[in-house]
């Protein structure tokens, strides 16, 4: 079987020169990278000598004093093309080079082509492999798979569904964009529960918006643009992505709260704002966090001529975020002009349609018998010692698997460390860490720890083991789950009961909402504890009769 080899040369007019015109990869496909210490740039062409050429015409290219040729003799057009924006998606995770590359137009993306799995898996698996030994890059691939900046790269290859969303909404943008300015902007709203990758559409679209900023030709040149999330760790990473690519600017990745005073203060407007997670955003005043107004979406649409918005109302977590649908109705009635469109493939859960019916009937405070998928592991532990170290042998193994728990722990931000007490009080994990300049789940010491929602809302994980805490229990007359509200100690989501109805039904939506999104959390598989002695009871006895049946 032939093997990847990479050729390395100064990046100079005489490297090129020298070059035998007999060589097969001349006028072959290849793959290519150009690096100085700080910057890279990576292509693919079938013409690499006067690609090179032109190359260092380019007064950006001209920084770079290293060229690297990837060559295979299975390479075709079709699969340089596919392993160059691969390789993209993998440097910036690596975190090592300030990209110079632009984003792939929505044509230019990659299409099936013969033999796909082969150069994606195998072929990539020893091109990466190389360039390691080579020192190129530093980290091995597996760890870069596990990193949220690789996973909310704007280079992540879209699927077909997140391709048209992206079209839709930069043409969307387009137009109105070049609009006049009214009292509240136009928009889009991308609705879609947790797992469909709305997060990474969005990270795509911003990238390349900003791009077109710089062209002259574009609607968008010049435009001031932000992308706004309510979420100090989402924030971490979209500020760790823009370190890394030249188009994107840590100062455009805002918390609503200080765009809205900030762009009020300077009597200045944005032009297009989006908005991830914007489930989280407030919809009533916040003295507290310095929002004085009603509604930040509201807000937003008054400082903007684009507002594209991705929801989802399972996701809600404090009553003053919590949307009605008659809230968004009305604001969609006030803006210039609105569309919208659903996404719905689940990317994240590796798992068939029974483990994603289970968790959304929970969600309805509904017990279903335990699912079965070979390829999904779902289990239940009889106590929270035994569920903590399976997901530490599952860490060791695959990275990226930790414990997390429903907000039923005392928790105080005055610097100590708090725990989770459960197994009769024998057994405690320290609980809700925050303090890190880094998201939670990519420190290697919380693989101790059990995170709450807030550590890990918008971020996936290899295996995650839920602790379902005193607030999550079981009704054995009613055969259904019972939520004790009094149970739940995150004080701050249930402040701001203001033109709510009813506030125990608005109460216990909260906390059903934060059991979902933390059960959709793992890629690989899904771990239980429940500290209620009759649920766990019950969970255990479904999981009996599920091994009983498939022995």
């Amino acid at each position: 079987m032939s093997e990847v080899e990479i050729v390395t040369w100064p990046f100079l007019e005489e490297s090129i020169n020298q070059l035998n015109n007999r060589e097969s990869y001349v006028n072959y496909p290849v793959i290519y990278l150009l690096n100085n210490a700080k910057e890279a740039y990576i292509g693919e062409t079938v013409y690499f000598k006067k690609r090179m050429r032109a190359h260092l015409k380019t007064s950006e290219r001209q920084k770079l004093n290293q060229m690297h040729l990837i060559k295979h003799d299975k390479f075709n057009r079709s699969a340089t093309f596919h392993l160059e924006t691969k390789l993209i998606n993998y440097f910036l995770g690596d975190e090592r080079y300030k990209l110079q590359n632009k984003s792939k137009t929505t044509n230019e993306f990659s299409h099936n082509y013969h033999n796909k799995p082969y150069f994606e898996q195998m072929i990539f698996k020893d091109i990466w492999k190389e360039l390691v030994t080579k020192g190129v890059v530093t980290h091995e691939q597996h760890v870069i798979e596990n990193k949220d900046i690789f996973k909310l790269s704007p280079f992540k290859e879209l699927s077909l569904e997140q391709l048209d969303l992206k079209e839709k909404v930069i043409q969307f943008c387009e137009k109105q964009v070049k609009t006049k300015r009214s009292e509240y902007g136009s928009l889009f709203v991308v609705r879609g529960e947790a797992g469909v990758g709305k997060s990474v559409v969005l990270s795509s679209i911003f990238n390349t918006i900003q791009e077109y900023t710089k062209e002259a030709s574009s609607p968008f040149h010049a435009t001031e643009n932000y992308l706004v999330v309510n979420h100090e760790e989402m924030i971490k990473t979209y500020k760790g992505i823009a370190s890394q690519l030249k188009y994107l600017k840590a100062k455009n990745f805002v918390k609503p709260t200080p765009l809205i005073n900030q762009l009020k203060k300077k009597d200045r407007k944005a032009d297009i704002i989006l908005v991830d997670e914007a489930h989280l955003l407030l919809t009533r005043s916040d003295t507290y966090n310095n929002f004085h107004d009603q509604n930040q979406l509201e807000e937003l649409l008054k400082l903007a001529k684009v507002v594209v918005m991705v929801y989802d109302a399972d996701q809600v977590l404090k009553l003053k975020s919590l949307w009605q649908e008659i809230t968004l109705e009305n604001l969609i009635l006030k803006s210039r002009h609105a569309d919208f469109y659903e996404l719905s493939n689940q990317f994240r859960m590796q798992a068939n349609d029974k483990v994603i019916e289970w968790i959304n009937e929970f969600k309805q405070k509904r017990l279903l018998p335990l699912p079965v998928d070979e390829n999904y592991e779902f289990k239940v532990y009889g106590s929270l010692k035994e569920m903590h170290e399976a997901i530490k042998k599952k860490n060791e193994r695959f990275g990226l698997s930790r414990v997390v728990s429903t907000f039923d722990y005392l928790h105080k931000k005055d610097g100590d460390i708090y725990y989770i007490k459960e197994d009769s009080g024998s057994y405690q994990i320290p609980w809700n860490i925050t303090d890190s300049k880094y998201t939670w789940a990519e420190r290697e010491s919380t693989v101790e720890e059990a995170g709450s929602i807030y550590t890990i809302q918008g971020f996936d994980l290899n295996y995650v083991g839920v602790i379902l805490g005193p607030s999550i229990s079981y009704d054995e007359d009613k055969d259904q789950l019972a939520v004790n509200i009094d149970a739940y100690k995150d004080i701050g989501a249930f402040s701001g009961t203001e033109g709510i109805e009813n506030v125990e039904a608005a109460k216990e939506r909260i906390i059903l909402n934060s059991v979902n999104i933390l059960m959709k959390r793992g890629i690989k598989g899904l771990f239980i504890y429940a500290s209620d002695e009759a649920l766990r009871k019950r969970l255990l006895q479904y999981q009996k009769e599920v091994r009983k049946n498939y022995e």
